[in-house]
């Protein structure tokens, strides 16, 4: 009876937390949110990220919300392709008779592609950084953020400042 007793405890105990996991949602807490950097939890300001040290405009929080939509479209091809490629670099890594040279040669498509996606970074931060004042410019390493996201969140995702 008292072994009973204990399993229905720790069973209800189990399922408080779970309900309380569920009820929650995803995206709260500190870090990325959801998506591009968008939903609860992605940061605390007007820009989600920044730390609210840049004191966005209503017309540049719309225009960097725009820019940074645009920005996620724009690598969502080039996402797949890196999962893709990840992909085919586990197939091959789970072939008995895998040779170094084909190894090499997926190793080198991603990065290609890494270094293909970090120019798209570039662009779109240069893109961002002509809507800010310079004092908004300065202000993105003066924040408790610097410009970028403080800890990790729910979702998938990397958003950032803009």
């Amino acid at each position: 009876m008292k072994k009973t007793l204990v399993v229905l405890g720790l069973v209800a105990v189990m399922l408080v937390g779970v309900s309380y996991t569920y009820a929650r949602g995803p995206g709260f807490g500190p870090g990325q949110g959801q998506g591009p950097g968008q939903g609860p939890g992605a940061g605390s300001g007007n820009c989600p990220g920044c730390g609210g040290a840049l004191n966005l405009t209503p017309e540049q929080q719309t225009q960097m919300r725009g820019l940074r939509q645009k920005h996620f479209d724009e690598m969502a091809p080039v996402r797949e392709e890196m999962f893709k490629l990840r992909q085919e670099l586990r197939a091959l890594w789970a072939k008995p008779e895998v040779t170094k040279e084909e190894i090499q040669a997926k190793t080198q498509q991603m990065n290609q592609l890494r270094d293909q996606m970090q120019d798209k970074m570039i662009e779109h931060k240069l893109e961002a950084q002509k809507l800010l004042t310079p004092e908004q410019i300065s202000a993105m390493g003066a924040g408790p953020d610097k410009g970028r996201r403080g800890g990790r969140g729910f979702g998938p995702g990397r958003g950032g400042c803009y």
